[in-house]
Protein backbone atom coordinates (compact mmCIF):
# COMPACT_ATOMS: atom_id res chain seq x y z
CA UNK A 1 0.00 0.00 0.00
CA UNK A 2 1.01 3.28 -0.73
CA UNK A 3 2.18 5.88 1.85
CA UNK A 4 3.58 9.48 2.54
CA UNK A 5 7.21 7.81 2.70
CA UNK A 6 6.79 5.00 -0.22
CA UNK A 7 5.12 1.35 -0.18
CA UNK A 8 4.25 0.02 3.49
CA UNK A 9 4.00 -3.79 3.10
CA UNK A 10 2.84 -6.26 5.11
CA UNK A 11 4.21 -10.00 4.33
CA UNK A 12 3.16 -13.64 5.53
CA UNK A 13 4.91 -16.31 5.45
CA UNK A 14 5.45 -19.59 7.14
CA UNK A 15 8.97 -19.90 8.62
CA UNK A 16 11.05 -23.55 8.50
CA UNK A 17 9.38 -24.89 11.75
CA UNK A 18 6.14 -24.02 10.39
CA UNK A 19 4.99 -20.82 12.17
CA UNK A 20 3.20 -18.32 10.79
CA UNK A 21 5.54 -15.13 10.20
CA UNK A 22 4.06 -11.72 9.81
CA UNK A 23 6.67 -8.94 8.42
CA UNK A 24 6.47 -5.12 8.00
CA UNK A 25 8.48 -3.64 4.93
CA UNK A 26 8.44 0.29 4.54
CA UNK A 27 10.11 1.98 1.36
CA UNK A 28 11.67 -1.66 0.63
CA UNK A 29 13.43 -1.41 4.39
CA UNK A 30 12.71 -3.96 6.42
CA UNK A 31 11.31 -3.07 9.44
CA UNK A 32 10.08 -5.97 11.85
CA UNK A 33 8.57 -9.27 12.03
CA UNK A 34 6.97 -11.36 14.57
CA UNK A 35 9.70 -14.01 15.22
CA UNK A 36 10.14 -12.63 18.39
CA UNK A 37 8.80 -9.69 19.75
CA UNK A 38 10.56 -9.83 23.10
CA UNK A 39 12.15 -6.37 22.66
CA UNK A 40 9.12 -4.58 21.50
CA UNK A 41 7.67 -5.56 24.57
CA UNK A 42 9.98 -5.11 26.86
CA UNK A 43 10.17 -1.20 25.65
CA UNK A 44 6.76 -1.01 27.36
CA UNK A 45 7.27 -3.42 30.61
CA UNK A 46 10.65 -1.47 31.35
CA UNK A 47 9.55 1.75 30.93
CA UNK A 48 6.45 0.84 32.85
CA UNK A 49 8.50 -0.71 35.75
CA UNK A 50 10.03 2.80 36.26
CA UNK A 51 6.92 4.53 36.65
CA UNK A 52 5.03 4.56 39.80
CA UNK A 53 1.64 5.61 40.52
CA UNK A 54 -2.42 4.72 38.90
CA UNK A 55 -4.17 6.39 35.55
CA UNK A 56 -1.29 6.64 33.78
CA UNK A 57 -1.12 8.20 30.75
CA UNK A 58 1.24 6.76 27.88
CA UNK A 59 2.74 8.05 24.90
CA UNK A 60 3.98 5.30 21.82
CA UNK A 61 5.58 7.04 18.78
CA UNK A 62 5.46 4.14 16.43
CA UNK A 63 2.47 1.27 15.96
CA UNK A 64 4.39 -1.64 14.27
CA UNK A 65 2.92 -4.32 14.62
CA UNK A 66 1.16 -3.69 17.85
CA UNK A 67 3.32 -5.52 20.53
CA UNK A 68 4.52 -2.39 22.30
CA UNK A 69 0.73 -0.93 22.62
CA UNK A 70 -0.69 -3.78 23.55
CA UNK A 71 2.19 -4.68 26.26
CA UNK A 72 1.46 -1.07 27.31
CA UNK A 73 -2.58 -2.04 27.45
CA UNK A 74 -1.74 -4.98 29.66
CA UNK A 75 0.26 -3.22 32.35
CA UNK A 76 -1.13 -2.31 35.70
CA UNK A 77 -2.15 0.99 36.21
CA UNK A 78 -2.96 2.33 32.49
CA UNK A 79 -5.33 4.50 31.49
CA UNK A 80 -4.64 5.92 28.50
CA UNK A 81 -2.64 4.90 25.60
CA UNK A 82 -1.80 7.51 22.57
CA UNK A 83 -0.03 5.65 19.50
CA UNK A 84 0.91 8.17 16.59
CA UNK A 85 2.00 6.40 13.34
CA UNK A 86 3.23 7.98 10.75
CA UNK A 87 1.66 5.44 7.97
CA UNK A 88 -2.29 5.27 7.43
CA UNK A 89 -1.57 1.43 6.74
CA UNK A 90 -1.31 0.51 9.55
CA UNK A 91 -3.70 2.16 11.33
CA UNK A 92 -6.20 0.58 8.65
CA UNK A 93 -4.67 -2.57 9.32
CA UNK A 94 -5.07 -2.32 12.70
CA UNK A 95 -8.73 -1.22 12.46
CA UNK A 96 -9.01 -4.44 10.38
CA UNK A 97 -7.19 -6.99 12.95
CA UNK A 98 -4.55 -7.68 10.81
CA UNK A 99 -1.57 -6.50 13.07
CA UNK A 100 -0.43 -9.77 14.79
CA UNK A 101 0.01 -8.04 18.06
CA UNK A 102 -2.86 -6.10 18.40
CA UNK A 103 -5.74 -7.84 16.93
CA UNK A 104 -8.52 -5.47 18.54
CA UNK A 105 -8.52 -1.76 18.93
CA UNK A 106 -11.72 -1.96 21.01
CA UNK A 107 -10.11 -0.76 24.35
CA UNK A 108 -11.52 2.29 25.29
CA UNK A 109 -8.39 3.48 26.94
CA UNK A 110 -6.46 3.23 23.36
CA UNK A 111 -6.45 5.79 20.77
CA UNK A 112 -4.65 5.54 17.48
CA UNK A 113 -3.54 8.95 15.62
CA UNK A 114 -1.72 9.44 12.16
CA UNK A 115 1.24 11.93 12.55
CA UNK A 116 4.54 12.41 13.35
CA UNK A 117 4.74 11.71 17.15
CA UNK A 118 7.17 14.55 17.32
CA UNK A 119 4.48 16.76 16.41
CA UNK A 120 2.63 15.26 19.93
CA UNK A 121 4.93 16.00 22.53
CA UNK A 122 2.90 18.25 24.50
CA UNK A 123 5.18 19.51 27.60
CA UNK A 124 4.17 17.30 31.24
CA UNK A 125 1.41 15.21 28.91
CA UNK A 126 2.68 11.83 29.62
CA UNK A 127 3.91 9.66 32.53
CA UNK A 128 5.68 7.98 29.81
CA UNK A 129 6.62 8.06 26.35
CA UNK A 130 8.08 5.16 24.22
CA UNK A 131 9.27 5.55 20.88
CA UNK A 132 10.14 2.86 18.76
CA UNK A 133 9.67 4.93 15.08
CA UNK A 134 13.00 3.51 13.48
CA UNK A 135 14.92 0.93 13.43
CA UNK A 136 17.43 3.04 15.96
CA UNK A 137 19.07 5.48 15.33
CA UNK A 138 21.99 4.68 13.38
CA UNK A 139 19.47 2.78 11.18
CA UNK A 140 16.54 4.94 10.20
CA UNK A 141 13.70 3.68 8.54
CA UNK A 142 13.13 7.42 7.73
CA UNK A 143 15.28 10.01 7.03
CA UNK A 144 13.51 12.97 8.41
CA UNK A 145 13.17 11.54 11.52
CA UNK A 146 17.03 11.81 12.71
CA UNK A 147 15.89 15.15 14.14
CA UNK A 148 14.28 13.20 17.10
CA UNK A 149 17.42 11.46 18.05
CA UNK A 150 19.42 14.67 18.57
CA UNK A 151 19.69 16.62 21.65
CA UNK A 152 16.50 19.19 20.90
CA UNK A 153 14.37 16.24 19.27
CA UNK A 154 15.22 14.26 22.89
CA UNK A 155 14.55 17.10 24.96
CA UNK A 156 11.14 17.99 23.52
CA UNK A 157 10.50 14.26 23.81
CA UNK A 158 11.47 14.15 28.00
CA UNK A 159 10.21 17.72 28.20
CA UNK A 160 6.85 15.68 27.24
CA UNK A 161 7.12 13.80 30.35
CA UNK A 162 5.55 14.69 33.71
CA UNK A 163 8.80 15.16 36.51
CA UNK A 164 9.53 11.31 37.53
CA UNK A 165 8.43 10.09 34.52
CA UNK A 166 10.33 8.09 31.76
CA UNK A 167 11.61 8.65 27.94
CA UNK A 168 12.53 4.87 26.52
CA UNK A 169 13.48 4.41 23.12
CA UNK A 170 13.97 0.96 21.24
CA UNK A 171 17.33 0.67 18.93
CA UNK A 172 17.98 -2.52 16.84
CA UNK A 173 21.51 -1.81 18.30
CA UNK A 174 23.08 -0.53 21.19
CA UNK A 175 24.03 3.15 20.85
CA UNK A 176 26.55 4.53 23.67
CA UNK A 177 26.23 8.10 21.60
CA UNK A 178 22.21 7.94 22.08
CA UNK A 179 22.85 7.16 25.96
CA UNK A 180 25.53 9.73 26.31
CA UNK A 181 22.82 12.65 24.60
CA UNK A 182 19.97 11.33 27.41
CA UNK A 183 22.26 11.50 29.99
CA UNK A 184 23.15 15.09 29.27
CA UNK A 185 19.31 16.42 28.85
CA UNK A 186 18.27 18.98 31.10
CA UNK A 187 16.29 17.72 33.65
CA UNK A 188 17.52 13.98 32.87
CA UNK A 189 18.67 11.26 35.70
CA UNK A 190 19.00 7.40 35.75
CA UNK A 191 19.51 7.32 32.05
CA UNK A 192 20.29 3.46 31.40
CA UNK A 193 21.14 1.24 28.49
CA UNK A 194 19.98 -2.39 28.84
CA UNK A 195 21.62 -4.63 26.01
CA UNK A 196 18.72 -7.77 25.13
CA UNK A 197 20.05 -10.45 23.10
CA UNK A 198 17.95 -12.68 21.11
CA UNK A 199 19.04 -15.58 19.14
CA UNK A 200 17.32 -16.09 15.36
CA UNK A 201 18.65 -18.28 12.88
CA UNK A 202 21.42 -19.73 14.66
CA UNK A 203 22.97 -16.09 15.86
CA UNK A 204 22.50 -14.00 18.87
CA UNK A 205 21.70 -10.05 17.75
CA UNK A 206 21.91 -7.31 20.78
CA UNK A 207 18.81 -5.29 20.47
CA UNK A 208 18.49 -2.29 23.39
CA UNK A 209 15.90 -0.53 25.72
CA UNK A 210 17.30 2.88 26.34
CA UNK A 211 15.50 5.11 29.06
CA UNK A 212 15.69 8.38 30.77
CA UNK A 213 13.90 9.50 33.88
CA UNK A 214 12.93 13.14 34.11
CA UNK A 215 14.02 14.47 37.41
Amino acid sequence: MSGPHGEVALWRRTADDGAAVTELVVDGVFAMDDVDTSTERALATEALARVDGAELAVLVGGLGLGWTAASVLASPGVAEVVVVELEDALLRWAATGLLPGLPSISDPRLDLVAGDVACAFEPDRYDAVLLDVDNGPDFLVHGTNAGLYGAPGLARALAAVRPGGVLAIWSADPSPTLLARLAQLPDAVDAEQLVLPVERDGRVFEYAVLLVRRN
